[in-house]
Order: C-alpha cells, then sequence, then structure tokens
C-alpha cells in the first residue's frame, strides 16, 4: 500500500515539473480547439437552420434533398468529411489550411443532427400559431422570423448545449489532418518527451474542464423546460 501511495506521488511530482514546458503549447493549443469548436458549431447552426426550414418545405424536392443532406451527414463518420476537404480537393486545385477545413468539415457534420434538432423543435410549435400569423397578415418569413423560430430555438437549446459538446469532443480528429490543437499538440510532447500516459490523462482533464460547464447549462435548461412543461399541464 506504501509503495502504490509512493508510485502515485510520484506520478503526480511530474506535472509540476514538465508544466512549464508544456503550458506555451498546451495553452496555445485550448485556444485553437475553441476556435474550431466555436466555428464548426456556429456554421453547424446556419446549415442546420436551413435544413430544417427545407426538410419541413411544402415543395418535395426542397424536402427531398434537405432529406439527403441529413442522411449522408449522418451516416459518414466526421473523419471522412474531414479528409475528403483536406486531402481530396488538392487534386482539383483547392487547398485548404488544416483548421478552415476542420471547421468546414465539423460544420458540415454537426449540420445534419442540428437540423433534426431545429426541427423537432419547429415542429413541436402549434401549428395555430402559423394559422394565426397569416391571419394577420404576415408572410411565411416573417412567422418563421418572429413566432416560429424564437419559440423552437428554445424548445432545441438543451439538445443544442450537447451537440456543442459533441462537436468539442469531435475537435480531437482534427490532429489527424494537422490543425494545430490539444491533440496534435500531446502527440508532439509525448513523442519528445515520452510521458503518453502523463499527457493523454492531462488531455482528458481538459476536455473535462472544456465541457463540463456546457453539460451544467445543458441540464439546467432542461430542468427548466420541463419545470415550465409541468406548470402548463
Amino acid at each position: 500500500m506504501i509503495g502504490l501511495l509512493s508510485d502515485f506521488q510520484s506520478f503526480l511530482a511530474v506535472y509540476p515539473q514538465k508544466w512549464p514546458s508544456w503550458s506555451y503549447d498546451i495553452t496555445r493549443a485550448v485556444v485553437v480547439t475553441l476556435k474550431i469548436t466555436a466555428g464548426a458549431f456556429a456554421l453547424g447552426l446556419v446549415i442546420g437552420l436551413v435544413v430544417a426550414i427545407g426538410r419541413l418545405s411544402p415543395r418535395k424536392s426542397v424536402r427531398r434533398m434537405a432529406t439527403v443532406y441529413v442522411e449522408i451527414t449522418r451516416g459518414v463518420p466526421s473523419l471522412v468529411i474531414l479528409f475528403l476537404l483536406y486531402f481530396g480537393l488538392v487534386p482539383l486545385g483547392i487547398a485548404l489550411d488544416a483548421v478552415p477545413a476542420a471547421i468546414l468539415g465539423l460544420g458540415i457534420s454537426s449540420g445534419g443532427y442540428i437540423a433534426e434538432i431545429f426541427r423537432a423543435g419547429i415542429e413541436a410549435t402549434h401549428r395555430g400559431q402559423r394559422e394565426a400569423g397569416l391571419t394577420v397578415g404576415m408572410s411565411s418569413f416573417q412567422i418563421y422570423r418572429f413566432i416560429i423560430i424564437p419559440q423552437a430555438t428554445r424548445i432545441a437549446l438543451p439538445p443544442l448545449v450537447n451537440m456543442l459538446i459533441t462537436v468539442l469532443k469531435d475537435s480531437s480528429l482534427a490532429s489527424l489532418i494537422s490543425a494545430p490543437e490539444i491533440m496534435l499538440r500531446a502527440k508532439d510532447i509525448s513523442s519528445t518527451d515520452f510521458l503518453p500516459l502523463h499527457i493523454f490523462l492531462l488531455v482528458g482533464v481538459i476536455y473535462c474542464l472544456l465541457a463540463l460547464p456546457l453539460s451544467l447549462v445543458a441540464r439546467v435548461m432542461e430542468r427548466k423546460m420541463f419545470a415550465g412543461l409541468g406548470a402548463r399541464l
């Protein structure tokens, strides 16, 4: 038991020794990870909202195109999309930098899931509200902008926050296209200091610290939403 405690103390002692040399690279990598996550999620929100509206369009051709997009993005792994954008476009004369390719790829991939989240939120709004909007002379665009989208967004907020956590974790895939985010820097440090267990355990803790506040926000939103539904019932 004493030996195990001594080994654990020796394991932890590595961190204060190595952190001064690790901190600069890891801090910069965290910034890049947050940049990729924020950019990809913002792009996914735009794509998802447009596709969700397309899925509910009265035009069959628009619904089909939106459905195809959703099925493809949900069926194809995010890594495949990243490789297609980063490596596959080079023969066509299009060379994307790693970070923009990661943002674009993860945004496209998350767009299909976000579209279904928005679609569920839009369908949850009462149909009578749309009819009321038409009665007072509002256009379809105005009905969506001022009535449907605000309510659908409120309903969709908890799953959207959970989706943001997923995008944050998926940003680690960007290391495979040389984006200088946390995982790539961790692999670089591991190859020079030969401390893979220490560095990847630290990376896991960093991801947890980044995701934990978002997870707490999602839980609070879910509780408030269910409390509001209970009060209405």
